[in-house]
């Protein structure tokens, strides 16, 4: 029922949704307006699909992982270091050895 709540209430106001997901989930305030708008959509459907099966550690997931996501974005070093691209080629990769 919860989650029916949940997805009436974003079809209907999404921004209600955007505006209240911080109380739930403070880490959010770390994502891009655009991230968040992602993730609401993201959290409706995922929890709509796990009420369907009655298993909700697939929501569980997907708060990890955006949370994960919160994290780099709140480290300006990490963020920096995940989202350039390396000035240089690193080389040649060896070919693995083959176990007998």
């Amino acid at each position: 029922m919860t989650s029916r709540l949940l997805a009436g209430v974003a079809r209907r106001d999404p921004e209600l949704l955007r505006e209240v997901l911080p109380n739930a989930v403070p880490w959010v305030r770390f994502l891009p307006a655009a991230d968040i708008d992602a993730m609401a959509a993201e959290l409706v459907s995922t929890t709509e699909a796990a009420a369907a099966i009655g298993n909700t550690a697939a929501v569980s997931q997907l708060l990890v992982e955006w949370r994960h996501t919160a994290e780099i974005h709140a480290d300006p070093d990490l963020h920096r270091a995940l989202t350039t691209r390396p000035l240089d080629d690193f080389g040649p990769v060896s070919r693995p050895a083959e176990q007998e």
